[in-house]
């Protein structure tokens, strides 16, 4: 795995500052709401912003590359990430910095659905050692994220932004020079090819699970810092260690777990311990929520790596489309989580988010349980004899572009 050409270090390296941009306003959202005067309700909006452009954006990402090529998508959405990263930093308003965390989510979006596979293109060592260097940018990504922003934000609340801006705007320049020009795909990728996937019962079942499970994972990632109630260094600290637990559960855990008890056994049971869990992060006192918040990334990381092999081993249309449609109907809950849980913390109480997000992680089970006829082709519900082959290098990188 380490031995790998610099174009792949580079796109590497870039990946692990994409994913860090997802946690990195966790540790600093109070200091954020205090330097603009806002509530959190309105800082949660950073979130929703992001999440639906995401959203939106992954019905064109497949347009895009399949016509400009990898590196030229992979270089436009990093060029937009430094432009609305920067452009955070300088906000006056909340209303501002919503809308360039939209710009933001949309550059996020073409680099993250691109880069996996143009990883896997370059590397050297097969595509087990590629996929091993993605699976540990995307942890060491989504760990580090909360970290940096919490000693850059510790210092201004500003501070993390700029520093993202300068990360990818590195990045940018490595790819530029070290990266060479990508084979455009073979077929042009239609805009309706995802929704039209989502016809098939095993996906659009998967996709509504996911849906739900979403909305109670972004709850933990959105309004729990406002429950820590916590310095930017000691919330930086405790998603931190949630970011590594969420890598470890879903690189080694789930596979092992998948392996000998099967992708729905699992998934029903991590389901119902996450809905355990925010009941506890809801109502405990502050150590149990900490606590409840560091463990939720362990069952986040296993549901993160099933839900991602069933959208993309249960129909028949191709991996790239299965998993837009996929991702398409996921993120919407990622952008209303933080929308709604400040609102029903305003008008009800500080426990109802979690409250209706552990119903929401009930729901998810409730459907795999309700629709398992069609979630049964997931490969690791075969017996290892009969179970179908990965179907190579593109199609590993189709399974982890979806996470």
């Amino acid at each position: 795995m380490l031995h790998q050409p610099k174009a792949v270090w580079a796109t590497a390296g870039a990946a692990v500052v994409a994913f860090m941009g997802i946690g990195l306003v966790d540790p600093i959202l109070p200091s954020i709401a205090k330097g603009l005067n806002a509530t959190p309700g309105q800082v949660s909006l950073l979130f929703t912003s992001y999440f639906l452009v995401t959203a939106v954006a992954m019905l064109v990402t497949g347009f895009v590359s399949s016509r400009i090529g990898g590196k030229k998508t992979l270089l436009a959405g990093l060029a937009l990430v430094v432009l609305f990263a920067a452009l955070a930093g300088t906000s006056h308003s909340v209303g501002e910095l919503v809308g360039f965390r939209a710009g933001w989510g949309l550059g996020n979006a073409l680099f993250v659905s691109t880069s996996l596979a143009v990883i896997v293109g370059a590397a050297s060592g097969g595509s087990e050692a590629a996929i091993l260097l993605y699976e540990s940018a995307l942890g060491l990504g989504m760990a580090c994220g909360p970290l940096l922003g919490a000693v850059l934000g510790n210092m201004k609340w500003r501070y993390p932004f700029f520093g993202t801006a300068t990360l990818m705007a590195v990045g940018f320049v490595a790819i530029t020079f070290l990266l060479k020009e990508q084979p455009k795909a073979s077929r042009k990728v239609g805009l309706a090819e995802p929704l039209r996937a989502l016809g098939h019962k095993g996906l659009a079942s998967t996709a509504a699970s996911a849906f739900f499970y979403n909305y109670a994972f972004f709850t933990v990632l959105a309004f729990s810092p406002f429950v820590l109630d916590m310095s930017p260094y000691r919330s930086g600290g405790v998603f931190f260690a949630w970011g590594l637990l969420l890598a470890v559960c879903s690189v080694l855990v789930a596979p092992r777990l998948q392996d000998r008890f099967g992708s729905l056994r699992v998934l029903g049971a991590s389901l119902t311990l996450l809905a355990a869990d925010l009941l506890l992060l809801g109502y405990g006192s502050h150590t149990a929520a900490v606590v409840a918040t560091i463990l939720s990334g362990a069952f986040i990381g296993m549901n993160n790596t099933v839900y991602t092999e069933l959208a993309l081993e249960i129909s028949d249309a191709p991996r790239p489309v299965a998993s837009a449609g996929y991702n398409f109907v996921r993120w919407f809950a990622a952008a209303a989580a933080p929308f709604l849980a400040p609102k029903l913390a305003d008008h009800v109480n500080i426990h109802m988010p979690f409250v209706v997000a552990a119903g929401t992680a009930l729901l998810a089970m409730l459907v795999v349980v309700a629709q398992r006829r069609h979630l049964r082709h997931d490969a690791r519900e075969l017996p290892a004899a009969s179970a179908p082959a990965s179907g190579g290098p593109s199609a590993l990188a189709d399974e982890l572009a979806a996470r």
